[in-house]
């Protein structure tokens, strides 16, 4: 039994020997006989060609809100003092009725919290910039300043309805 056990200690340790690497010298030998190919030439490159930008009395690309956009100059007045009804946003504002005093068209208009202001053309209120510009019977219509997202502003008109 002792003779058969190291018969296959034996075996064992000539097969660990022996080379299991023919493959990988056989193209290591392969290789090095081939002619090296050399390294392909680069791609030609191509001139840079400028470009010139004429305008053409169009606005320049690179100036947000120049020349373009909303109406020029239109800008919020920073150094105006601010109105009461200028807190509130123009959807939580109601038209309730007008008056006629003294030769004046007053718009009546109650606040969420439920107190009913008096207010005149010129007057402004909402949170932008909105300056009203006439009050009729059932609508007091308001001319707004809203961001056009360029820099600039955009004039909007909106209004304020009588709710009955």
């Amino acid at each position: 039994m002792k003779t058969i056990a190291s018969t296959i200690f034996a075996a064992a340790l000539l097969a660990g020997c022996s080379s299991r690497d023919n493959d990988l010298q056989q193209f290591i030998t392969q290789v090095q006989q081939e002619q090296p190919s050399g390294v392909a030439p680069l791609p030609e490159v191509k001139p840079y060609e400028s470009f010139t930008y004429a305008s053409g009395g169009r606005r320049s690309p690179f100036i947000p809100g120049a020349a373009g956009g909303g109406v020029a100059g239109v800008r919020p007045d920073s150094k105006r003092n601010h109105e009461f009804l200028e807190q509130f946003s123009l959807d939580t504002l109601n038209m309730v009725g007008t008056m006629f005093i003294n030769g004046r068209n007053y718009g009546l208009v109650r606040t969420r919290d439920g107190l009913v202001h008096r207010v005149l053309p010129g007057n402004y209120l909402g949170q932008n910039d909105g300056r009203i510009t006439s009050i009729e019977s059932n609508r007091i219509n308001v001319a707004e300043l809203v961001p056009d997202g360029l820099g600039g502003f955009i004039e909007r008109a909106s209004s304020i309805a009588l709710n009955e």
